[in-house]
């Protein structure tokens, strides 16, 4: 309830990752007011600082490439999930400043309350098919182009991440075998769907490189001056980067020494392409021939896009209610347990066969069609019944039904009202219920395969000087995966 006395007040955990960023000047306090909402999105960002802030130390510190890209992927993922919960934030402050600017005004019309369900909208089999060039693909001439690409979906406040594919000539498409589902999608989503691409044919063990040669500078030109130019070529923890032009970001991605992800392209699904089968949608390239980062697209990809909307899969309203028998007496009734779900009104004899999964006694067809209408008032009990009318090939057919009292029957027919609201919104999803595969547990990532002769696949010997390298190497690997997994099960 909205109290004019009370203040809503800024507050963030103390010692949390969000307020050293607040500290550090990268957020203002302002945008967090003291609310339920607040507080878990409060909570998300502080666990993808923490997460961003330990795949900054783990890239700077992989000497091996696939640990170096799964790395920079899980920066890249954390960093936008950071900037879309911050959006999310501003979002929530804006409707919470125009719902007292519409409450405070005198001259202020009625307010439309009806809002339509939510649901859940679920994107699978996505293919990105590649067009090379004959010589490239058929006669397989040219240098061999390696990319790593894995894509970044986001409705709202949800992102997810695809699992990394290796990319090169001997592929005609990018395949991401993930089912990804999005619980909170309003008809009027929005599903951006991001492919973002790195070559993996640098170098990555290097990272440090800069590190050791303004060690060497400092000690050769002085405490002072070295100081001054170490810090100059050690990039910060959370250094701007350029955003294409566009305004500058309120979390820049932190630069840090390693492979890089760019954006190749990027598509927006909306209500208005799902059809509940394999279908093709128009990509928007970014990217040039230019870059390191390039693949040759064609275009397009495919995806399959179902929605599930909660009016098709929820209770939406359930009690008792009398039924008049089709042909029958005028003034025989039946009592009847009734479900209002999906495009069906079941009518069951007892609420406990609810409970038990049993057949339901018959059932009313509830669509786009179907007219419902409050009748007078049934001269006997002094209560309006509902009519329910339908056309079954050409013939109308019309179910009559009442409650016992006025507040049960106007319930009813607002639940109606709304169920038929929530139809018209998500158009062609309710019209069947669509099949959502629930998407299965996130494999780790395959090991990529090293490439070069056997020499380089043979393990080196133990020898004393290389002993301490080989077991700083083993513990990194190691910091990477209890990263990487914990990332995974929180993200999933």
């Amino acid at each position: 309830m909205f109290c004019r006395n009370q203040t809503a007040r800024a507050t963030v955990a103390r010692g949390s990752a969000l307020e050293m960023e607040i500290r550090r000047g990268k957020f203002r306090k302002s945008v967090f007011l003291d609310t339920s909402q607040d507080s878990n999105i409060q909570k998300k960002i502080d666990h993808e600082i923490r997460m961003r802030d330990g795949a900054c130390k783990l890239l700077a510190a992989c000497s091996q490439k696939d640990q170096a890209l799964e790395a920079a992927k899980s920066l890249q993922t954390c960093s936008t999930r950071i900037m879309a919960y911050m959006s999310e934030l501003q979002r929530m402050k804006e409707a919470q400043v125009m719902q007292k600017v519409a409450r405070r005004s005198s001259d202020a019309g009625p307010m439309d309350d009806r809002h339509p369900c939510k649901g859940k909208v679920a994107i699978s089999d996505l293919r990105i098919p590649l067009m090379w060039k004959d010589t490239e693909y058929f006669k397989n001439k040219g240098e061999l182009h390696r990319c790593a690409v894995f894509c970044l979906l986001q409705l709202g406040g949800e992102i997810f991440d695809t699992d990394m594919v290796i990319v090169d000539r001997t592929l005609t498409d990018i395949c991401f075998d993930n089912a990804i589902v999005f619980n909170e999608a309003n008809p009027g989503f929005e599903l951006r769907v991001e492919l973002y691409s790195c070559s993996s044919e640098d170098d990555y063990s290097s990272g440090s490189t800069p590190r050791k040669l303004a060690s060497k500078l400092s000690s050769s030109l002085g405490r002072s001056t070295g100081k001054k130019l170490r810090a100059a070529m050690e990039p910060s923890p959370c250094s701007p980067v350029s955003n294409g032009g566009a305004s500058p970001l309120l979390l820049p991605v932190p630069s840090v020494a390693g492979p890089k992800y760019h954006l190749l392209a990027h598509a927006t699904l909306l209500l208005s392409h799902i059809q509940d089968s394999f279908r093709t949608h128009d990509l928007t390239i970014s990217g040039s021939e230019e870059c390191s980062y390039w693949l040759p697209l064609y275009g397009s990809m495919c995806c399959r896009l179902a929605a599930q909307p909660h009016c098709m899969t929820q209770q939406m309203m359930s009690g008792c209610l009398k039924v008049k028998q089709l042909g029958g007496d005028p003034l025989s009734w039946t009592d009847v347990y009734a479900v209002l779900k999906g495009t069906s009104l079941f009518c069951y004899h007892r609420q406990e066969d609810v409970e038990a999964n049993v057949e339901p006694a018959f059932t009313i067809s509830i669509n786009k069609e179907t007219r419902i209408r409050a009748s007078d008032k049934d001269p006997q009990s002094r209560v309006q019944n509902i009519s329910i009318s339908n056309r079954f090939g050409g013939e109308e057919v019309t179910h009559t039904l009442t409650t016992d009292s006025r507040e049960d029957t106007h319930r009813w027919m607002e639940a109606f009202w709304q169920h038929f609201y929530d139809m018209s919104q998500w158009k062609q999803c309710c019209d069947d219920l669509m099949k959502i595969e629930l998407p299965s547990p996130r494999k780790p990532a395959p090991v990529t395969p090293k490439q070069g002769s056997l020499y380089h696949e043979m393990a080196p010997l133990a020898a004393p000087s290389c002993e301490g390298l080989l077991l700083q190497d083993n513990a990194v690997s190691a910091e990477i995966r209890a990263l990487l997994s914990s990332y995974y099960n929180d993200s999933y």
